[in-house]
């Protein structure tokens, strides 16, 4: 196992990249820490599988270079950096058994007997093939072949590294969330660095300690599930996370109060004075519809989910989204929407505006 540093890496697919806009990988510095397990989550082409690909050396960068525990591997071939890397669609080999598959990389590397079978029976236990040893892969599912090339990655203990490209992409609905637990237990029990590439929140929410946010080819934030959901260091964050994720309403922001359309909204924090295309962002569970005080609404439709009634509405000719608990009675007299002002975000040209540094007299934006 080792410790990943990226250090000023870029990647451009032109021959000769001169703009930003030429960069499918906009400039990146950051360590992933060893033993821990990340994952890289976005939209498709921003940029994914491309940090992906260089950290395993199946792509150059165009610029910068990949550490591994300090030690520059820029220029070594994957085989070199010893990583595993289980890619988007199943990789087996159809002529050889569950077990046989499993067990190729330790045989590979001419380890011992009793040590092969030892882990080829563990890992087909955590995953669950133990039953499936013995049969050819060329006739399986999907599904099992994926989980074939999920216990190939992880089967062997001296990596580096384990790359995960959207590896649940074939599995059954149903299934996900059975591997996801499962690889959760491998990397408890094994211990190895793991980055996993999804563009699903749920997968890289319920499997990451940390999540790297990627937008138009940059990394735009690095945190915990709570801290992404909590403190959206981008408008892109706040929109990802959360399902439906973060109500935006174009403001001007004076102190501690925010401004629209003549009315005002009281803020827990100094912003100061921000300048540009300046938003509020409030989650839909911190959104209360009232009869009395708060911004005038219009309520469009209603959608019962059973635990939550999640309303769209307009405000000012901005729709936003309410989640109400169960019990929440919505009444036709309920015109006014009020913001809980300790979950108020304030965005100026889509970055996070850093509250708590400009009440401390610094004017920090971040």
């Amino acid at each position: 196992m080792a410790s990943l540093t990226l250090k000023n890496l870029a990647h451009s697919y032109h021959p000769n990249p001169g703009e930003d806009t030429d960069f499918a990988l906009k400039e990146v510095n950051h360590t992933w820490e060893d033993g821990r397990a990340y994952a890289l989550l976005g939209p498709s082409g921003c940029g994914k599988t491309t940090l992906l690909n260089i950290i395993s050396g199946l792509l150059t960068p165009t610029s910068g270079h990949v550490l591994f525990d300090n030690k520059d591997v820029t220029a070594s071939s994957t085989a070199e950096r010893n990583i595993a890397q289980v890619f988007q669609f199943p990789v087996v080999y159809d002529t050889m058994t569950v077990g046989q598959n499993l067990a190729f990389p330790l045989r590979n590397r001419g380890m011992e007997v009793d040590y092969i079978s030892q882990r080829v029976q563990r890992i087909a236990q955590m995953i669950g093939l133990e039953g499936d040893l013995h049969k050819k892969a060329r006739g399986l599912t999907s599904d099992l072949k994926q989980k074939i090339s999920l216990g190939r990655g992880m089967v062997r203990d001296d990596v580096n590294a384990i790359l995960f490209d959207e590896p649940l992409t074939v599995i059954d609905p149903h299934l996900k969330w059975e591997l996801r637990t499962q690889l959760k237990s491998l990397h408890r029990e094994f211990g190895h660095t793991m980055i996993y590439v999804t563009h699903d929140q749920t997968e890289a929410l319920t499997f990451a300690e940390k999540v790297v946010v990627m937008y138009d080819g940059r990394v735009v934030q690095i945190g915990t599930p709570k801290e992404l959901f909590e403190t959206p260091a981008h408008v892109f964050v706040g929109y990802f996370i959360g399902s439906p994720g973060m109500n935006f309403i174009p403001v001007s922001v004076a102190g501690r109060k925010a401004n629209i359309n003549g009315e005002t909204i009281n803020l827990n924090h100094d912003y100061g004075d921000p300048q540009g295309d300046v938003l509020l962002g409030i989650r839909p569970e911190f959104v209360r519809l009232t009869k009395g005080d708060g911004l005038p609404v219009q309520i469009n439709h209603i959608q019962d989910v059973g635990r939550h009634k999640f309303v769209n509405a307009t405000v000012f000719d901005v729709e936003i989204n309410i989640a109400a608990g169960e019990g929440f009675e919505i009444e036709s007299d309920m015109t006014r929407v009020e913001f809980d002002p300790s979950n108020i975000s304030i965005f100026c040209d889509d970055w996070r505006i850093n509250a708590e540094a400009v009440d401390q007299g610094t004017g920090a934006m971040t």
